[in-house]
């Protein structure tokens, strides 16, 4: 009886298991196919925050001031405002801020490289200055390095580059991070993770166990190394790892030419760190919210936000769906002193 109610027991658990994860996979393509419903064909998004915090001011100013106070700040605002408007702040520097939501494959590479090409045909070298919003916990190591090359061609035109990390810039978020000219980080934000990480799972034992045969025929010595469905060898593994190592070595590089006075033996490890520690490892440079820096700046430059809109597929949908439950469950790093 007790083997009967713990072969039940267990097949409840699996059952509910495998129904629990098919209501999220349902309730992920759901959420996509609604989500592109409400989007429309390609623009590009242009929306001057100066008069945003502007607008946001005045509400404040009506209900904070008398009357009286309240018409000599409307008529200080509009003269701003109109002197913008004339030209009278013409050499005013100009900020364009971006924003970059990083997925596994790094899919928003493909507005980030129109909102660029976009900016660097008005953008004025050693005078406006661009700045990205970045959040990203890494991925595919192509879709990362693509990304960091279109920082880079911000930075070949002349241009300032700051990249503000309100959240988390891990693994391919930092490789993006590390090619501005200064980093900003919030001061719980993660930072780092300088490493690289390969995984699969192998089938070969569930497959000799029910008499399955598998047969992978390659030509070149590793053209396959570990695979999902074959018996992995010590030398395939071997092999794996080297190239693992290879990559990671690409990555130290990479992070060493734009930050020089990093330790890199200290930092490239695959840890992260949050804000304050990174700012006292010169992983960034300022501890500061994207929202203070933009405050700043708007008192002396003209700041606009770009936003490259496109339809998505289904399958980028659901990325973006998928990293925002994972980045719920990152783990949070362990404290360090």
């Amino acid at each position: 009886m007790r083997e009967f109610l713990l072969s039940y027991g267990l097949f409840l658990a699996k059952t509910a298991t495998l129904v629990a994860a098919l209501g999220l996979l349902l309730a992920l393509v759901t959420a996509s196919i609604r989500a592109l419903r409400h989007e429309s064909g390609e623009r590009l998004e242009i929306r001057n925050l100066n008069e945003r915090l502007r607008e946001l001011t005045e509400a404040l100013n009506r209900e904070l001031l008398d009357p009286a106070a309240r018409r000599r700040e409307h008529r200080r605002l509009r003269r701003e405002h109109q002197a913008r408007r004339k030209g009278a702040a013409k050499a005013r520097p100009r900020v364009f801020v971006l924003d970059f939501h990083g997925d596994l494959e790094a899919s928003r590479v493909s507005t980030l490289r129109e909102e660029i090409s976009a900016l660097l045909q008005v953008a004025r070298p050693q005078h406006d200055e661009v700045l990205l919003r970045l959040e990203s916990a890494g991925g595919a190591v192509p879709g990362y390095g693509l990304a960091a090359s279109q920082l880079q061609r911000i930075r070949d035109r002349g241009l300032a580059l700051t990249v503000a990390i309100d959240k988390v810039a891990a693994s391919g978020g930092y490789l993006m991070a590390c090619v501005a000219e200064r980093i900003l980080a919030a001061p719980f934000a993660i930072v780092g993770s300088i490493g690289v990480v390969g995984q699969l799972p192998n089938f070969n034992r569930w497959l000799r166990e029910h008499h399955i045969d598998y047969e992978l025929h390659t030509a070149g010595e590793y053209k396959r190394t570990l695979t999902l469905f074959g018996e992995n060898t010590e030398a395939a593994r071997a092999k794996f790892r080297e190239e693992l190592e290879q990559v990671h070595g690409l990555f130290k590089d990479f992070v060493a030419q734009r930050r020089p006075a990093l330790e890199l033996a200290r930092v490239a490890t695959g840890e992260y760190w949050y804000g304050t520690q990174a700012l006292a490892l010169r992983l960034v440079d300022e501890l500061a919210t994207s929202d203070d820096y933009l405050l700043r700046r708007a008192q002396e430059a003209d700041v606009y936000e770009l936003h490259f809109r496109r339809r998505r597929s289904l399958r980028e949908q659901l990325l973006a769906n998928l990293t925002k439950l994972r980045a719920r469950s990152l783990p949070l790093p362990p404290a360090r002193p």
